[in-house]
């Protein structure tokens, strides 16, 4: 049956009971033209997230389009909504920025994911037989020779992403004998991994939570001197004065969503769904394994999920929000 909104908002009068506001219904109708601007980022999690996110707006009627973004300018173009909708925030890599978007008004927060973060300095459980007193930082400060390579020499190695991380300030501030190589994306950091799993190697990297890891190898983080706020901005916190990130990061970081501020009035529907929403560090890790281990693609990970859950997702999308 087509859709009619005069008809629509003459029922809502009469019968004086409706889902959402009629003029919100009204003035979700006639966006629906108006593409929802999907974030894109460079890690698996958050691209299949947001490819669950795209189909739950799109049987909504929506349309959609997804827009690959840097981490951090990404901000600038949700605030200016260039772009609308983000399902990953990390607290450990943007609490600054998204907090001071959203005191700022151009974002709002879309709500909290159940899964608990963390993103860490990390080794395979084995190499704790070749450098005792691990997971505590001061062991691995000791053992750094294990890590030595052709490229690092005389420094130990230490592998991360393309992300910015505060990597090399903690190292300076912490007077780590260890050089950061970057990889070029999170593939190749695993591809990293897998050979020094297959030699038993010592090795150290950048890892985080939720992901895949967890769920197929046997490891630890490194255990850095805990989080305080203090540390990234005053230097005479902690044991080394003068310097900054003498610590680690948050181990149990929120996971949340963003949304361009005109979202809610110009997509209401799409909005209440967004702010539903919510996966556990479980639910996100077994979408990684699909993709990063058993190699399916992140739109094959997508709808065998949204299969397997019609009754979740289904409880995230207002009655009377499904597609005319």
């Amino acid at each position: 049956m087509k859709f009619n909104i005069a008809t629509w908002i003459i029922h809502c009068i009469l019968l004086g009971f409706l889902y959402l506001p009629c003029g919100d219904i009204a003035s979700a109708q006639s966006n629906k033209n108006n593409p929802i601007k999907i974030v894109l980022n460079n890690w698996t999690s958050q691209i299949i997230l947001s490819n669950i996110a795209g189909s739950l707006f799109e049987k909504q009627g929506y349309k959609v389009e997804y827009v690959l973004q840097d981490p951090y300018e990404q901000w600038g173009a949700l605030y200016r909504g260039e772009v609308h909708v983000q399902v990953e925030v990390w607290e450990g890599t943007s609490a600054k920025l998204f907090s001071r978007m959203v005191r700022a008004g151009g974002i709002v927060d879309a709500g909290i994911h159940d899964a608990k973060t963390r993103e860490e300095w990390w080794y395979p459980l084995y190499v704790e037989q070749l450098c005792p007193g691990l997971p505590d930082w001061q062991a691995l400060k000791r053992c750094y020779a294990l890590f030595v390579t052709k490229e690092t020499y005389p420094l130990g190695q230490y592998l991360s992403g393309p992300w910015e991380k505060p990597d090399r300030a903690r190292i300076r501030a912490l007077e780590m004998n260890f050089k950061v190589v970057e990889m070029e994306d999170g593939e190749a950091l695993n591809k990293k991994l897998f050979e020094a799993m297959k030699n038993q190697l010592p090795i150290v990297l950048f890892n985080w939570s939720p992901n895949w890891v967890e769920a197929k190898f046997d490891g630890k983080f490194v255990e850095f001197p805990a989080y305080e706020p203090d540390c990234e901005s005053d230097p005479n916190w902690g044991q080394n004065p003068g310097l900054l990130y003498d610590c680690g990061n948050p181990k149990t970081g929120w996971l949340k969503k963003a949304a361009w501020s005109g979202m809610p009035d110009k997509w209401p529907c799409a909005f209440t769904t967004l702010k539903k929403i919510n996966f556990s560090n479980k639910g996100i890790s077994e979408l990684v394994f699909m993709v990063d281990v058993e190699k399916k693609t992140v739109e094959q990970a997508a709808t065998s999920w949204l299969k397997k859950n019609e009754k979740r997702w289904q409880s995230w999308i207002t009655q009377g929000c499904t597609k005319p």
